[in-house]
């Protein structure tokens, strides 16, 4: 007990021994004094024996304040020496930019510019590789290899030759290479591309180095452009290239003449394109052509393992989003883009048409990217998406869309699918391409557990996701879509509203459309109804309109001076055409123009361009239409200025 307590004693002594070091002045705590402790803080001394000061007294004796001028100065100074220690060529550098200054003005002459590019590249003789990768100096080298003299250009590639390759990756020196490239003689180039043998997978994969390698691509005539893809193709491919020719451009043709097996280099192509796909690296040309071949070997296979059908599927399901918006401006890119469109599930393609969001106009305006959106709006039957991101942008710019090239075939496209006239056989192949191996996907037990997982995850009929609703596709790929093509066309077309206001376009601006080279198409197709009557249904009082809108302008007077562009309806090339089709395919059109601008002024018309449209009033297989135009016609006849149709003709004789 008293252990205890003299235990529990010993805390309180402590603390009452810490309070008294704080309250009072114990020996302890206490500090001696000095006896002259008071004087001195009393005379203005500290306790060292300095003299103490206030912090105003401190402030004061402060040197005075520099002014901004004076610290930005200072600054850059400092800034100047650091970068002086870090680079080894700063003062090479800072020489360099100031004679940039100089030779990259406009109004110089030729002689005052050579002589500032020889005075820089004598600077940088030897020491080209070492300064080539700076922000400063890699644009004084361009200007010096675009305005140099060709001796000049040899001695600056062959510095930089062994080095190449590393320039090929530096985010400053891949400009100076290009530029190079641009400039460089049949005989550079060619070294420039033989450097290469061995590294092209490797640069392709680099997001810098692959511009160098479609740069090359480009510029490459088509045995050097066969040298850069082989490397793509096979391992075999890559050492035995000589034993290769031009006569075999193609993959299949190459694997045919060297007895090559078609699995090995399907398996080798997926090796390389796969980490090129993972890294988002799809712009270049080059990339396109490796697997639009890639795509030929698996279409071509006879027998494809599940190994490879996986891979081709795995290439399709990486394509299926925004990535294959940036591929499809090429003529390979589009093809593909096609392919994944066929080919992909429910889900692929609506990550596909999503990814086209904000970009659909611009799309439809190129050549080969509007295959693409013509491939969707003949094979998706997700019709409510394909309205709310597709439909809704293209009936923003309705009439430039009409009067367009390449717009045109997307309205062309719904109006009569698949036509020769508006198609190419070109374009209409790449629309029938496909992998019939991947047709049937879901045979496979792989492909059923993708199906039961794509399911799980929602994509059921009916459901709907961010307002779009999700076809009866299934998630499995099949080679078109499940839903009558008609059926499909009225919805995108007439459910939609699109026709409706593309027969008000049409109507607003008849003459002008009349009168366009491609423009005319369109009207022409709208005003038959487009194939199978598909706009006869909902809007013939529409198109009656559209009808007397024409005849309003045919019936106009002939006028003598009128411009190049704004001839006759009756007289202009394009438009006279185009009214002699719709007489001979539209009797409600003919009989409409008729009553409305021919009537009575026939002898008018029976002359030029416009001849051929009274003549269509003869030609017409509509009894109607014959019949109310032929007493004024027959007058015509008989005065010799027109000719009695061959059919009539023979048909008088029987």
């Amino acid at each position: 007990m008293v252990a205890k307590s003299q235990q529990n004693s010993k805390p309180q002594n402590r603390k009452q021994i810490s309070g008294n070091k704080s309250s009072s002045h114990g020996s302890a705590s206490k500090k001696p004094k000095f006896v002259n402790d008071k004087h001195s803080k009393s005379h203005g001394l500290g306790t060292v024996g300095k003299p103490f000061k206030s912090k105003v007294e401190k402030s004061e004796a402060k040197k005075e304040p520099i002014t901004k001028r004076e610290h930005r100065l200072q600054a850059k100074e400092l800034a100047e020496a650091r970068k002086k220690k870090r680079k080894r060529h700063y003062d090479l550098e800072h020489e360099l930019a100031h004679l940039w200054e100089k030779m990259r003005v406009r109004n110089i002459t030729k002689e005052d510019r050579s002589k500032w590019v020889s005075k820089a590249l004598e600077n940088m003789k030897g020491k080209i590789p070492e300064i080539a990768g700076s922000h400063v100096s890699s644009r004084v080298l361009q200007t010096c290899v675009k305005h140099c003299t060709d001796a000049e250009r040899e001695a600056v590639f062959e510095e930089l030759k062994p080095h190449f390759l590393t320039l090929a990756c530096n985010t400053y020196a891949v400009h100076l290479v290009k530029k190079m490239l641009d400039n460089a003689s049949k005989k550079q180039l060619a070294g420039f591309i033989s450097s290469l043998h061995g590294h092209v997978a490797s640069l392709l994969r680099h997001m810098v180095g692959s511009l160098v390698v479609e740069h090359a691509y480009h510029l490459a005539n088509a045995a050097q452009k066969q040298t850069l893809l082989l490397e793509l193709y096979s391992v075999e491919l890559q050492l035995f290239k000589d034993l290769v020719s031009m006569k075999e451009s193609r993959l299949v043709d190459v694997i045919s003449k060297l007895d090559i097996k078609k699995a090995s280099v399907s398996r080798h192509m997926t090796s390389v394109i796969q980490p090129i796909l993972e890294k988002g690296i799809v712009d270049h040309s080059i990339i396109h052509r490796v697997l639009m071949e890639y795509f030929t070997i698996a279409i071509l296979m006879e027998y494809f393992t599940i190994a490879d059908k996986t891979s081709a599927a795995d290439v399709i399901q990486h394509l299926s989003s925004s990535l294959l918006v940036r591929m499809i401006h090429t003529k390979d890119g589009s093809r593909i883009g096609v392919l994944c469109i066929k080919h992909g599930s429910a889900k692929e393609r609506k990550k596909i048409v999503k990814g086209m969001k904000g970009h659909v106009k611009k799309i439809a305006h190129e050549q080969y990217a509007v295959m693409v959106l013509v491939s969707i709006i003949s094979v998706v039957d997700d019709t409510k998406l394909i309205r709310k991101i597709i439909i809704n942008e293209l009936e923003k710019d309705l009439k430039e869309l009409i009067l367009d090239k390449n717009g045109r075939r997307v309205v062309l496209q719904l109006l009569r699918p698949n036509c020769s006239r508006y198609f190419s056989p070109d374009d209409l192949a790449s629309l029938n391409l496909s992998i019939p191996s991947l047709c049937n996907k879901s045979e496979s037990g792989v492909d059923r557990a993708e199906e039961k997982a794509d399911s799980d995850m929602g994509e059921t009929e009916g459901e709907e996701v961010d307002g779009g609703e999700v076809s009866a596709e299934g998630s499995e790929a099949v080679e078109g879509g499940k839903k009558d093509p008609l059926i499909r066309r009225h919805e995108l077309l007439v459910d939609s509203g699109l026709a409706e206001k593309l027969v008000d376009v049409c109507v607003n601006n008849a003459g002008e459309i009349l009168r366009s080279n491609f423009g005319r198409e369109v009207m022409y197709e709208v005003a038959t109804g487009g194939a199978d009557g598909v706009l006869q249904s909902k809007l013939g009082e529409k198109l009656s309109g559209l009808y007397e809108a024409i005849a309003s302008l045919a019936a106009e007077p002939k006028s003598e001076d009128a411009a190049a562009g704004d001839e006759h309806v009756l007289e202009n090339f394009h438009s006279s055409r185009t009214i002699r089709k719709l007489i001979l395919d539209c009797p409600a059109f003919a009989l409409t123009l008729w009553t409305t601008a021919l009537e009575g002024k026939s002898k008018l018309w029976a002359q030029g361009h416009s001849c051929k449209i009274v003549q269509a009033f003869l030609e017409s297989t509509d009894s109607k239409v014959r019949e109310i135009s032929r007493v004024e016609l027959q007058s015509l006849i008989d005065e010799g200025l027109l000719k009695i149709p061959d059919t009539k003709q023979s048909a008088d004789k029987s």
